[in-house]
């Protein structure tokens, strides 16, 4: 596989928790995400899985991964499709499994690296705040 670019901007801003942040802040999130290769039929995420995580969010670079919940499939991921973001704000059981189905490349981003950079940042999780408060009155 070849060498993937991180994630850029615009990849980001198609995640709902992420819409009203600029392309600055985008480009700073990016910034901390690692790249990560997942062999066909390994593991990425399981189903109930919960606890301290090395990486919660995930943003597919390169191949595909499937997904299922409760032993059924429910689609499939591919680059620039994401999961996980709930998982940077909260431990919460993840809610499907999610199985390199090819040689996988994504780019993971972890709670405590997400967190590092709204402490630094506190315009992001005012940004992020006002974007939960308005799915809430949706």
């Amino acid at each position: 596989m070849s060498e993937a670019a991180k994630p850029s901007a615009d990849a980001l801003s198609r995640v709902p928790l992420f819409s009203g942040l600029e392309r600055g802040e985008l480009e700073q999130i990016a910034g901390q995400t690692s790249l990560l290769e997942f062999e066909p039929g390994s593991v990425v995420v399981r189903e109930g899985e919960r606890g301290p995580r090395v990486v919660a969010f995930f943003v597919v670079a390169e191949g595909r991964a499937g997904v299922s919940v409760g032993g059924e499939d429910r689609g499939t991921l591919e680059p620039g499709d994401y999961f996980g973001e709930i998982g940077l704000l909260r431990d919460a059981a993840r809610t499907a499994t999610v199985t390199a189905e090819t040689e996988l490349r994504c780019y993971g981003l972890s709670a405590w690296d997400f967190r590092s950079c709204l402490r630094d940042r506190p315009d992001i999780s005012l940004k992020l705040l006002e974007e939960l408060a308005r799915r809430l009155e949706q």
